[in-house]
């Protein structure tokens, strides 16, 4: 068997050998073969994959076509339908279903309507306006009850560099309605404040662009100005333009223009009508849009001039200049709020400086990567309060005499309240100063704050730099002494005036510069307090610690206050309201200017208390101040408030007004906040009448008796010498037993008089021995 099964083993190894030389013979075409054959495979499989799934499934709806169109793009759902290229077309940008879906529904929409109001016609349109606006919206939950802000009285920062910061969810809309002016008013330094911020180069040229969009309704007058290229509503037309760009060009509503003499309700109606329709649109889709009439076009505000290709921007200034030799050509101006018109005509040569040079915006460039020069404009010079302008006609009917075009003068009623024998104001029992010989001016109506508690309630004008017609001082000086005269001379036939003191009244020997605005902001203050001491009359100068450089350039007066009215900085911008953004570094300057001249002369710190602003818990911080300043006196007195609708607006109201013992209790704390800091002050006296009372420097004491009136001659001498001085040495005779602290500061000589109705002030035993036999009650009629 063996023999048998060999010759089939012997041949294995022969057919091994014969397939593995067939195998070193083909072996490079069959594995090339083979690869071929599977990457084709691959590839088929990978190429019908997605064709299997899309017949599975129709194609994908276009958002941007109808269900109708669609259909017929259709044909076999096996086989894919190109998308028709997406078509651009004008109208609103409609949203699919599925978008306003996505919108969120917890989105709440505030609308904010901002108005600016001289005699209150604006206003009064502006609260209507809001009223209609919020039964509109009753019925919707998205909107929030609109809300009626006036320009005066609220701050810019919190609004125009940037939306406000509310609740999550709250995004805000702006309304503005605003009349036009022929004098500067709170909209001259809104108007700043918005171009400022467009080329602050540390904030966003587009700060508002958050906002959902943005309407401007202009009110003016046609028979003036009859066309918008002669001034016709011109400060609606700049705001409008100039929160096109800091809103990057959200005007929801093109700007609406009305004569209230003509046509302003029926435009005003109008343009409500097409904002309600942007609102609820924004309501439906969450935004304004594509292709809103009047959104940010260039061509919508005539000075959205801007040259893309050269990279250079048209200086807004030459075509405001531009605009307004326009219309110094017209030779009168209307009395009318609400209106159009910027400017009287240039006053004569003599009394015109030259305006400072037109800002350069170094952030801007040409091509060629140097800064834009702005082109040269003709300088403009306007009168501050016109004869014809609404803020001439309100001051006079306040009682003031306005001397040339920005100087006032106003008898008060402490000086007919002396006249009569019924007590002057606090200065007489600090100082010595009889009310009814003292004359109450301004050299400048205008001041760079909007204080809360300000008698005027915003009808003066308001700047940061002098832009006005300057007059001579002697116009002032002897305008100011014939208007002062003629109001005391009308006290004549007043039932009570004393006959002696009417004599003395017509001889003044003191000048209160406080009356309104900012005595040093008139550029020749020096000049008219030289007048002043030229005549023997003394000078009282009240200042707002917002201008150091002339706090600093001021030559000695009789006794210089400033008005410090909060311990910090947040305090004081919700109180005083100050139009300069560094406003806190100018109010820290000034009290370090004031304390290198308390050597020179008397210097004072007058502390305006406002109940739930700056009395609570600032009793340090006001000790602080009076550390770094070291005033000779420290005048502190309540809120005298003024009971109008504009006070209200801007927040504060008979419970601002803090109570007598209120006052005094603060002057006990901030007493003793200086103690412990070993400074030496003391309670010297009070006015309770005033709510005033008076903490003084132990400079001004001599044996343990208070020195705080002034000897006025002797100020005079001294002044006159031509050597340098001391407060000490002009001290005065030791300060009256009534007056001091805890004597209540009534004058025995006079009469003290309540109104019906007013409770007395409570009075201590020794206050009551002193003035118990005087007091009658006086009866309104």
């Amino acid at each position: 068997m063996a023999h048998e099964n060999w010759p089939q083993k012997a041949l294995w190894p022969v057919e091994i050998t014969d397939i593995v030389a067939l195998w070193h013979t083909y072996r490079i075409p069959i594995i090339l073969s083979t690869f071929t054959i599977l990457i084709v495979f691959r590839t088929i499989l990978h190429i019908r994959a997605p064709r299997e799934k899309l017949s599975d499934s129709p194609p994908p709806s276009s958002p941007n076509l109808p269900a109708e169109k669609e259909k017929l793009l259709v044909v076999d759902s096996k086989i894919p339908v190109a998308k028709a290229p997406r078509r651009i077309v004008g109208g609103l940008k409609k949203r699919s279903s599925s978008q306003e879906d996505a919108r969120p529904r917890e989105q709440k929409i505030q609308v904010l309507i901002f108005f600016s109001s001289l005699t209150g016609t604006t206003e009064k349109t502006a609260k209507v306006f809001t009223e209609q606006l919020a039964k509109s919206q009753a019925d919707s939950a998205i909107f929030l009850e609109p809300q009626l802000l006036d320009l005066s009285y609220i701050d810019y920062d919190e609004y125009f560099i940037t939306p406000p910061k509310g609740e999550p969810g709250i995004s805000y809309f702006y309304l503005l309605l605003l009349p036009t002016y022929n004098i500067d008013t709170v909209l001259d330094n809104f108007l700043e404040h918005l171009q400022e911020t467009h080329h602050d180069f540390r904030i966003d040229t587009a700060p508002l662009s958050p906002l959902l969009g943005y309407s401007v309704f202009g009110f003016g007058d046609r028979e003036g100005w009859p066309t918008e290229e002669e001034g016709f509503c011109s400060q609606a037309r700049e705001v409008d333009k100039w929160m096109a760009k800091l809103t990057a060009r959200k005007r929801a509503f093109p700007l609406g223009l009305g004569d209230p003499k003509r046509d302003a309700t029926e435009r005003l109606k109008e343009w409500k009508e097409g904002v309600e329709d942007v609102l609820a649109h924004i309501a439906e889709t969450g935004s304004l849009g594509e292709g809103v009439v009047g959104s940010g076009d260039a061509v919508e505000s005539d000075v959205e001039d801007v040259d893309e290709d050269d990279g250079e921007v048209l200086f807004e200034e030459q075509e405001v200049a531009k605009r307004k030799s326009r219309l110094q050509k017209k030779d009168t101006l209307n009395d009318l709020e609400d209106i159009g018109g910027t400017l009287n005509k240039t006053p004569s040569a003599q009394n015109v400086e030259s305006s400072a040079p037109l800002e350069v915006d170094f952030t801007t460039y040409s091509k060629g990567g140097r800064p834009t020069a702005p082109p040269t404009a003709p300088a403009v010079t306007k009168e501050m309060v016109p004869k014809n302008s609404p803020t001439y006609t309100a001051l006079t009917k306040q009682g003031y005499s306005i001397v040339g075009s920005h100087s006032g003068v106003k008898i008060c009623r402490w000086t007919k309240s002396a006249l009569r024998g019924r007590g002057s104001c606090y200065k007489y029992s600090f100082y010595g100063i009889a009310s009814h010989q003292c004359m109450e001016t301004t050299p400048s109506l205008s001041c760079s704050n909007k204080c809360v508690f300000c008698w005027r309630h915003g009808t003066n004008p308001v700047g940061t730099t002098w832009r006005w017609v300057v007059d001579p001082p002697d116009l002032i000086f002897n305008g100011v002494k014939a208007g002062h005269y003629k109001k005391i001379k009308m006290m004549r036939g007043v039932p009570g005036v004393r006959a002696e003191r009417f004599a003395e009244a017509m001889q003044i020997r003191h000048c209160a510069l406080s009356l309104v605005g900012e005595p040093i902001f008139y550029p020749h203050i020096n000049e008219f307090t030289a007048m002043l001491h030229k005549e023997h009359i003394s000078s009282f100068l009240v200042c707002n610690a917002q201008h150091p450089d002339q706090l600093a350039a001021l030559k000695p007066v009789t006794q210089l206050y400033v008005s410090i009215d909060a311990s910090n900085r947040e305090s004081l911008r919700k109180i005083d309201r100050p139009l300069h953004r560094d406003f806190w570094e100018r109010f820290q300057r000034c009290l370090d200017i004031l304390r290198e001249k308390r050597f020179q002369q008397r210097t004072v710190f007058r502390l305006t208390l406002v109940k739930g602003f700056n009395i609570e818990d600032e009793a340090e911080g006001y000790a602080d101040l009076v550390e770094k300043g070291l005033p000779c006196f420290v005048e502190v007195k309540g809120v005298t408030y003024c009971g109008t609708s504009s006070s209200a607006g801007a927040g504060l109201t008979m419970q601002n007004v803090p109570f007598y013992e209120e006052v005094c209790a603060f002057v006990e704390a901030l007493n003793a906040a200086l103690a412990r800091r070993g400074l030496a002050y003391g309670i010297a006296a009070e006015h309770a009448h005033s709510c005033c009372i008076l903490i003084a420097s132990d400079r001004f004491k001599k044996n343990g008796k208070w020195h705080t009136r002034i000897d006025y001659e002797k100020f005079f001498e001294c002044l006159e010498s031509g050597k340098s001085f001391t407060p000490e040495d002009y001290m005065g005779p030791e300060t009256p037993e009534w007056a001091t602290w805890g004597k209540g500061g009534f004058d025995p000589r006079d009469e003290r008089v309540f109104r019906k109705g007013k409770n007395k002030v409570a009075l201590t035993g020794s206050q009551g021995e002193v003035m118990g036999e005087k007091e009658v009650v006086e009866i309104d009629s």
